[in-house]
């Protein structure tokens, strides 16, 4: 493959706090094993793109990222919180305890090759449209260069990594921090592929998602109607009240749905429906409220037409409470990195890729960082919930090609090449000079949770939207009904 990370070297005086020998000797070597290492860590990037396994089915994916971190040294403990693909990885004893998560699970329903012009692959069902390929590997990637840094320095301290598996709707964080996994964690890093390099602090929206199953009773749709009730009919009405209940709910909310079952011949009444909801706002406690909602309006539909049901609380998540503290530590090491560079065939591939876009950003955007600011997220992760039980801090990096957006069939053909994996590695070397600045800098810590303590109040208790239900484990296969 050959190397196509170019480091560009960054006068010292730049590449730690006046004072903090330790952090900017750090720093040169982490970036360093994170660069001879840049083409493997693209490998097995390419290797989960591949496998394109989603939500709790990772069984290949997160055994890659597990045997990498296990042949480096790392205690890992599998299938933690009980999720079969989840683990946890450590190196290192004593304080700090700084986590590192990974993600690993593909998107269902959009598939696309290496090619920069639509090309689905009609034997996947699944692809990588958010990137969790390059997410995972670029952490594992840190948490080895930060290992091989403590061992060789000698600094104390801990550094672990959680496979995280099933952030696509499966909240598998969620389970890990109901567990009690992140009691003994200082701090947390994570990134996310993107179209941009920003280590801004974003909210997110708070989501609770379920899957609501009406039960009816099957008949000859012509020849004895009268003696059906259409568990189909039950979800319409369902969706028909919760598309007026949007006039009625804060104008922030974001409700969505989509039919998963609905019946398989137009003369058969289906005596099984099923409808998968996800509700969103900025607020937590207004997100279960609007939920519950929701929840009679699904029991008013059933009243209607005659039908039973019941629903499954499939995820239910925070929204982001971010740490200036660490984010700005982490821009500051972001600035130091620098973005990610083109080369020919890169400038062809994402001219490309931008023909197919709107309003697209210049290509030398990639190499840029974005300016500081708060910054207003509209999607949701799982992260959230641990953000509010450490301190936490995230970056995005430039996997893929200006303009893109997360969910795409673009998103998924620049994380199969070599964009996708420099934005990664751009993300495992800040990734991991922010792990050293919390190894050597006890009074950046100190700052983090003190931040974090303010924000979350003194009387704030975790209590998780899934309320004690078991990780959904099937949440991906398909609908089924009697």
């Amino acid at each position: 493959m050959g190397t196509r990370f170019t480091t560009i070297l960054i006068a010292t005086t730049l590449l730690a706090p006046p004072g903090h020998a330790a952090a900017q000797t750090g720093y040169e070597s982490v970036m360093a094993h994170v660069e001879a290492r840049a083409d493997a860590y693209g490998s097995t990037a390419q290797q989960i793109w591949d496998l394109a396994e989603v939500g709790y089915q990772e069984v290949e994916s997160s055994g890659l990222l597990q045997a990498r971190l296990s042949e480096a040294g790392f205690e890992v403990e599998r299938g933690v919180a009980g999720m079969p693909t989840a683990f946890v990885a450590s190196w290192g004893e004593g304080s700090p305890v700084i986590g590192i998560l990974a993600e690993f699970d593909a998107l269902p329903g959009i598939t696309q090759d290496r090619s920069p012009m639509r090309a689905p692959r009609p034997e996947m069902g699944a692809g990588h449209a958010c990137g969790h390929h390059l997410f995972g590997t670029g952490s594992v990637a840190a948490a080895l260069a930060v290992a091989d840094w403590l061992a060789s320095s000698g600094t104390s301290g801990t550094v672990r990594v959680y496979g995280t598996p099933a952030e696509e709707g499966g909240a598998g964080k969620v389970y890990m921090v109901r567990g009690g996994l992140f009691a003994d964690v200082d701090a947390v890093l994570h990134w996310h592929p993107s179209s941009a390099n920003s280590a801004s602090p974003s909210s997110s929206l708070a989501n609770k998602s379920a899957k609501f199953r009406f039960h009816g009773t099957s008949a000859h749709a012509a020849g004895a109607p009268d003696q059906g009730r259409s568990a189909l009919d039950g979800v319409e009405a369902m969706n028909s009240m919760v598309n007026m209940l949007r006039e009625h709910v804060p104008q922030e909310t974001r409700i969505h749905y989509v039919i998963t079952s609905g019946g398989a011949a137009p003369n058969v009444v289906p005596d099984f429906a099923e409808v998968y909801y996800y509700v969103r706002n900025p607020d937590s406690e207004r997100a279960r409220a609007i939920f519950d909602r929701v929840v009679l309006a699904a029991e008013g539909a059933a009243l209607g037409t005659g039908t039973t049901m019941e629903f499954e609380v499939i995820h239910g998540i925070y929204a982001m409470l971010s740490n200036n503290v660490l984010q700005r530590r982490a821009q500051a090491n972001l600035e130091r990195v620098g973005g990610v560079v083109y080369d020919e065939a890169e400038k062809e591939f994402a001219a490309m890729i931008q023909e197919t876009l709107a309003n697209t950003p210049p290509l030398e955007s990639a190499a840029e960082i974005q300016p500081y600011m708060p910054r207003r997220g509209g999607g949701s992760t799982d992260v959230a919930d641990v953000s509010w039980v450490v301190p936490t801090v995230g970056i995005g990096t430039a996997t893929w090609v200006p303009g893109t957006p997360a969910h795409s069939w673009q998103a998924i053909a620049a994380g199969g090449m070599s964009i996708g994996e420099k934005g990664m590695v751009v993300a495992a070397k800040t990734l991991a000079m922010t792990a050293v600045d919390l190894f050597t800098d006890a009074e950046l810590l100190e700052a983090a949770k003190a931040e974090y303590r303010e924000r979350v109040g003194p009387d704030f208790e975790y209590v998780s939207l899934v309320g004690d239900r078991d990780p959904p484990l099937d949440y991906r296969k398909p609908a089924g009904g009697s």
